[in-house]
């Protein structure tokens, strides 16, 4: 797997339910966990906050992003002196529901950036065995090409040729935000110039000023500087690139992606520094995010949506709320006095509930008389 295409024609995903607890102090069965196969680099993200959940960077790596309701309980777990034998059982409880955005960034060891028609999917197809459109025209490549490139050892590396990158990328010009993206998991950049080019070095410091612009952390990674196309300049133009790219770099090579001119050398040094620089640490997931989440918090919140309707909102009470059946006068007073125990109805009384008032909790919705509760 290794795009997120699937999920266009499918995007709603639903465990099955857990089973009500029965007769005879039988508990519910606890439903079987619902895995979805998503492609290594995949991040992770809850649209309600924002948060990143996971950014999932190995094979097999696994991340909770719902948790699943607990499995209804038999009626003798509500047995008491008085009632030996409750006339009710408990549903298993609801599961949790998250909305997840789901953001593919390619991980490759090597980032391939430059304008447009500089040659990116000639030199991709030239060190590997990728096989990329290419064609005499600007934005021929529309998605980043992945390409495995061997060094003189044997071992491997793999190189993203990115799509040409436009002024104005940062801010998603040319769907530079899509394109930027997949270098940020790179070791290091090779940032190939079109020689043939009116202002090479001009170009050069637009797409960094981008890179600039989009993260301080593209901005900082290394890069090598690749003059492509020099087979097709004169001597005199050759050594003014050559004087300018030297100020901003060290290590600037001559290459003809076509010719083949130079390659053997940009390899071998590409090859020394993907032995020297570590890969990007990502981002580190902490298990607290899914806090959000926890269904057995005691704390809650009321808010008045009408003159005449309060809506409580809360882990555990909506927990308990998604177990009660509303046409078992036992559970609803069980339900009720679970709330008096939390605090919930002294919290309705300072909100200035009155009697007639509708309280609305989850699937439940009833109406308030103090007398029923306060007796």
């Amino acid at each position: 797997m290794s795009t997120l295409m699937d999920f266009k024609h499918k995007s709603v995903f639903k465990a099955e339910a857990g089973e009500n607890g029965g007769i005879k102090n039988m508990h519910g069965r606890c439903a079987k966990d619902l895995f979805i196969k998503v492609p290594v680099g995949t991040v992770v993200k809850d649209i309600k906050t924002g948060n990143i959940i996971a950014d999932l960077t190995e094979h097999e790596q696994k991340i909770l992003v719902a948790k699943g309701g607990r499995g209804g309980r038999g009626n003798a777990r509500f047995a008491t002196a008085q009632k030996r034998a409750p006339q009710f059982c408990e549903p298993g409880e609801p599961s949790i529901e998250r909305e997840l955005f789901l953001e593919l960034k390619l991980i490759a060891d090597v980032g391939l950036l430059g304008m447009p028609n500089a040659g990116k999917s000639t030199l991709i197809s030239r060190i590997s065995s990728a096989k990329p459109k290419i064609a005499d025209y600007p934005f021929t490549t529309l998605i980043p090409n992945l390409g495995v490139v061997r060094k003189r050892s044997g071992d491997g590396y793999v190189v993203a040729d990115i799509p040409g990158l436009i002024e104005g990328a940062s801010e998603g010009v040319g769907l530079g935000h899509d394109f930027l993206r997949h270098v940020e998991r790179c070791r290091f950049l090779v940032h190939l110039i079109d020689a043939t080019e009116e202002n090479p070095f001009d170009n050069y410091k637009k797409i960094n000023l981008e890179l600039e612009k989009h993260s301080q952390h593209l901005a900082e990674l290394y890069q090598i500087i690749a003059l492509n196309k020099i087979d097709a300049i004169d001597e005199e133009k050759k050594k003014q690139l050559l004087d300018q790219f030297k100020k901003v770099s060290s290590d600037v090579f001559e290459i003809s992606a076509v010719t083949g001119e130079n390659l053997d050398k940009l390899l071998d040094f590409m090859g020394e520094k993907v032995d020297e620089i570590p890969k990007p640490e990502t981002e580190i997931v902490v298990e607290e995010d899914l806090g959000a989440y926890n269904n057995d918090d005691s704390s809650f919140e009321i808010f008045k949506v009408a003159k005449d309707t309060f809506i409580i909102e809360g882990g555990k009470i909506e927990r308990i709320a998604g177990v009660t059946d509303e046409r078992n006068s036992e559970q609803v007073i069980r339900f009720q006095n679970i709330m008096k125990g939390m605090g919930v109805f002294d919290a309705l009384a300072k909100k200035g509930i009155k009697d007639g008032d509708t309280i609305i909790i989850g699937h439940l919705e009833f109406v308030f008389y103090s007398d029923e509760i306060f007796g």
